[in-house]
């Protein structure tokens, strides 16, 4: 594990919906901490040293220090963290206590290691594909890594990796791997693909033989496949307001 990231914090008495939105007014991030057999407590954050914070990516997968006041200090996780849907701006997080004395379980990074130097890398025509980026891993506080690896370097055209080839630390375990029905997923996979493909020629020839057919009426474009635009919806836990495209039109209406 890296130096550990300390966030600070304020305690906040005033919860809810309005009170969340003029902490975000503020430049603040209304956030909780809950866990280790003790009681929630409401919090409040600093939005832009939360976002400097995230920008590393150990953020999501190591034990941080939650720092109140001078003296009052407590180790967590990240649990769950909500976005602005369009805006740079973090609307609510969770913090998870942690002891060092229980194993904890968590999702961290994969890290592909090798690709360019495989059989498969280097083979034309052939396409290496991250079919899961992150697995959830069990471990003591102190065994937790910031990101687990798998080494491609050996991978031919044809052949695939599974979780059970993840290189683990000592003292980590994949629960997937552990339970009464094995679910040792494949992680990535090394496949071959036409000429065409990734090209956009294959969704060319199929509008201009739409087009021959009198399938597509006079003036209209033909969509790749993925172009369609999907609106998300964030929400918040606890004491939040439960959706986040709502919550962030009153907060710009109220602007």
């Amino acid at each position: 594990m890296s130096d550990q990231t300390t966030i600070n914090a304020e305690i906040r008495e005033d919860v809810g919906k309005g009170a969340s939105r003029r902490l975000r007014r503020d430049g603040k991030v209304p956030a909780v901490i809950y866990g280790g057999h003790r009681e929630p407590v409401a919090l409040t954050l600093q939005q832009q040293e939360l976002l400097h914070a995230t920008e590393n990516e150990a953020f999501y997968a190591s034990i941080l220090e939650i720092k109140v006041d001078k003296d009052k200090t407590q180790q967590a996780v990240v649990r769950d963290m909500h976005r602005h849907p369009y805006r740079p701006l973090i609307m609510h997080i969770d913090f998870l206590r942690v002891s060092a004395e229980e194993s904890l379980k968590i999702s961290v990074p994969i890290h592909f290691i090798g690709e360019e130097d495989s059989p498969a890398g280097k083979a034309s025509g052939v396409v290496i594909q991250h079919l899961i980026t992150e697995v959830e891993i069990e471990a003591l506080p102190k065994d937790l890594p910031e990101f687990v690896a798998i080494d491609l370097s050996e991978m031919d055209a044809g052949e695939s990796v599974s979780l059970s080839n993840i290189q683990l630390p000592e003292g980590v375990e994949i629960p997937a791997l552990l339970a009464e029905e094995v679910n040792d997923m494949q992680v990535a996979n090394a496949i071959h693909i036409k000429e065409s493909q990734g090209t956009g020629a294959a969704a060319a020839a199929e509008a201009e033989a739409a087009l021959a057919e009198g399938e597509l009426g006079e003036g209209e474009v033909p969509l790749e496949e993925g172009e369609e635009g999907e609106e998300g919806e964030e929400g918040e836990a606890g004491d939040e307001d439960t959706s986040g495209k709502a919550e962030a039109g009153k907060e710009e209406g109220g602007e």
